[in-house]
C-alpha cells in the first residue's frame, strides 16, 4: 500500500505543526487558504467515521491548539472551516482520514455566506 498519510507515507514525513499519541497534524500540499492545515490518525482508517473515540477526542483538542497559534501568529485569521470529504462522491481522494482546517479571513471571497454549502455551488446561497 502507497498511502501518502500512513507514518512512512510522504506526507507524515513533512513538519509535524502539533501531534498527540494518535493524530499529527502538517500543512495542507495543496492549501486553500494560506494556513491551511490537516489533522491526520497515524493509524490507516478510512474516514472520520472509522476513526476511534481517542483519535476523535485528539481531533478536538488540536483544532483547539491549532487555531489559537495560528490565530496569534497570524491576526488576519477570522474564521474557519473545518471539515472532510468521506467517500468518492464526496471528493476523497486519499483514502486515509484526515480532516481539514481550512483559516479564513475577511474578504478572501465575495460572498462567504453559505461557507461549507459551497461543496454544492448553486446551494451556497440561502436566497
Amino acid at each position: 500500500m502507497n498511502c501518502p498519510f500512513c507514518p512512512n507515507g510522504s506526507a507524515a514525513k513533512t513538519i509535524w505543526l502539533a501531534w498527540t499519541d494518535d493524530v499529527y497534524v502538517i500543512y495542507d500540499a495543496f492549501p486553500a487558504t494560506e494556513g491551511h492545515m490537516l489533522l491526520i490518525p497515524f493509524r490507516h482508517v478510512a474516514d472520520y467515521f472509522d476513526m476511534n473515540r481517542q483519535e476523535q477526542c485528539d481531533m478536538n483538542k488540536l483544532f483547539d491548539q491549532c487555531a489559537k497559534i495560528a490565530e496569534k501568529l497570524d491576526p488576519t485569521i477570522c474564521g474557519w472551516n473545518i471539515g472532510t470529504n468521506i467517500g468518492e462522491a464526496a471528493g476523497q481522494t486519499v483514502f486515509h482520514a484526515h480532516i481539514h482546517m481550512i483559516p479564513r479571513r475577511l474578504g478572501d471571497v465575495d460572498a462567504p455566506q453559505g461557507g461549507v454549502r459551497g461543496c454544492i455551488p448553486h446551494e451556497m446561497s440561502y436566497g
